[in-house]
């Protein structure tokens, strides 16, 4: 398998989380996004949304957008396990999930940020007030979601992790980066520190990866 990514994508960071903790490996594909190399006919021709990640089966397929990814991996892969066996609690971790992933990360995602600057003039310190006041927004429902379930356990759902704490650990250190104050989520908080410690979370984590600058 080929993963393409960038090491500071939260998205592909969720793809090398969910491969270490199925025990499998793929190369890994830099594409710069600050050089906007995913806009460039090699890779866009890949992946005409010009995103990353994008993973690359072993047997040529190409697959997009990280949660189909993640969940193609759960189907072809299925141990151990990324989400629960019972329904509501399947549907309970995806919407952890989804929460990040549809609700926080877009309107963070680079692309919108260079908008901000390129095409509304907006300076580095209110662009960076615009990432910080969408993960509050995001995280503020997120903190009630898992501090007020008996569901979540050491992780986002019981002991074990699951697709939620997958998203959830690159959303946190996005929010470290800009220097969200993140003292008002200490669930949040507790979940991706116990997570950051397990060694499939570690080797995954931006600073860690060949292009990391």
């Amino acid at each position: 398998m080929k993963l393409y990514g960038y090491f500071r994508s939260s998205a592909a960071y969720r793809v090398r989380i969910a491969l270490n903790l199925k025990g499998l490996s793929a190369e890994q594909v830099p594409v710069h996004l600050r050089k906007g190399e995913q806009r460039a006919p090699p890779y866009a021709a890949r992946n005409p949304q010009k995103l990353v990640p994008a993973l690359e089966t072993d047997d040529g397929a190409l697959l997009t957008q990280s949660l189909a990814i993640i969940e193609w991996l759960e189907e072809v892969h299925p141990q151990p396990p990324l989400l629960p066996s019972d329904p509501l609690d399947r549907a309970r971790v995806r919407a952890l999930a989804l929460s990040i992933a549809c609700d926080i990360h877009p309107v963070n995602n680079l692309r919108v940020l260079l908008h901000l600057r390129d095409a509304l003039g907006q300076d580095q310190e209110a662009r960076d007030d615009w990432y910080r006041h969408w993960i509050g927004v995001g995280f503020d429902g997120l903190e009630a979601m898992l501090a007020d379930d008996p569901r979540s356990g050491t992780f986002c759902h019981g002991d074990t992790p699951t697709l939620a704490d997958v998203c959830l650990v690159p959303q946190v250190a996005n929010a470290e980066r800009v220097n969200c104050d993140l003292t008002a989520y200490p669930t949040i908080l507790r979940i991706a520190t116990t997570a950051r410690a397990l060694p499939a979370f570690a080797a995954a984590a931006p600073d860690r990866q060949p292009d990391a600058e």
